[in-house]
């Protein structure tokens, strides 16, 4: 029972931490990315239309970075170079993906919307480790995208906190009219982590279609992107608490499936709202207290 609990709580942080960790970058440039989910959202559906077009997994994972980064690379556009609203295009690029990925699933597979299924990602087994008990299963026996995800948690803390691109980076989200004073390039760093964040989204998205339901239905990303946004607050804006927080609303996704069994006479949608529930009382509690990038969500003109 813990084993399956643990494994569960690793599979449903995994698209999340790869979501979270993408919006870690662009928020660190000083970007607010509300179009995250939409992203996602586009990742997934495009992982599955390239498996259901013969593609192999390979090819649909590339499908999903793709597109992600196609649709943030739009996002980059209106937001960077054109200084939109953040928070409105990002919203806006949520409905686009939400309608586009509609209809074209629709279109493919028919109005009543029938299911194409692809087989699982097959889980790696890393020897000995993978039969350790209770974290053994979890931590070892599970596909690429979910190694790929924690791998790039140290990799991400050190660039941001001591690679040359990560100082950058954060000097563009600190004091974007120095950094750019400097010959930094604001635009620049904002448009390569908004594409990386595309890429990872996507990432997270694949996974969602392709290792954890085997298909895509219309809305697959269920808030995901929304609570990725959540992560990055919760965790501070650092790497290590992005995935802290990441396994930790993991883990209240699994419950909510372990409490729809062990409680039987209330509505299930009492249960599917926990996760969601823990998302407002977590930022209630901690997002007043956490430090933002100074200049997060702030349009840069360079004047």
């Amino acid at each position: 029972m813990l084993e399956a609990f643990a494994a569960s709580t690793v599979a449903m942080a995994t698209p999340i931490l790869l979501a979270a960790l993408g919006e870690l970058l662009v928020e660190r440039a000083g970007v607010i990315n509300i179009g995250i989910e939409g992203a996602m959202l586009t990742g997934a559906f495009a992982a599955i239309a390239a498996a259901h077009a013969g593609g192999g997994a390979l090819a649909a994972v590339a499908a999903a970075v793709a597109a992600a980064v196609a649709i943030n690379a739009l996002f980059a556009l209106v937001v960077v170079n054109l200084a939109a609203n953040q928070v409105v295009a990002g919203t806006a690029i949520d409905l686009l993906a939400l309608g586009v990925t509609g209809v074209l699933y629709q279109r493919i597979f028919g109005a009543t919307g029938r299911a194409f299924t692809v087989a699982p990602m097959p889980p790696i087994a890393l020897g000995p480790l993978a039969r350790i008990p209770l974290i053994g299963p979890a931590l070892f026996d599970q596909s690429a995208l979910v190694y790929l995800a924690f791998a790039l948690v140290p990799a991400i803390a050190w660039t941001l906190g001591r690679g040359r691109f990560g100082l950058r980076l954060r000097a563009a989200g600190e004091r974007p009219e120095a950094a750019d004073a400097l010959g930094l390039g604001v635009y620049r760093l904002r448009w390569i982590a908004l594409l990386i964040a595309g890429a990872l989204s996507g990432l997270g998205g694949a996974y969602l279609s392709l290792a954890y339901a085997n298909t895509f239905v219309e809305g697959i990303t269920a808030g995901r992107g929304y609570v990725a946004l959540a992560v990055v607050i919760v965790g501070r804006w650092n790497a290590w608490g992005v995935a802290a927080a990441a396994l930790m609303f993991g883990a209240a996704m699994a419950l909510q499936f372990v409490l729809q069994v062990s409680a039987g006479a209330l509505p299930y949608q009492l249960f599917l709202a926990l996760p969601y529930l823990l998302t407002v009382v977590v930022l209630a509690f901690v997002g007043g207290q956490a430090a933002a990038p100074a200049a997060l969500g702030e349009p840069y003109v360079r004047g």
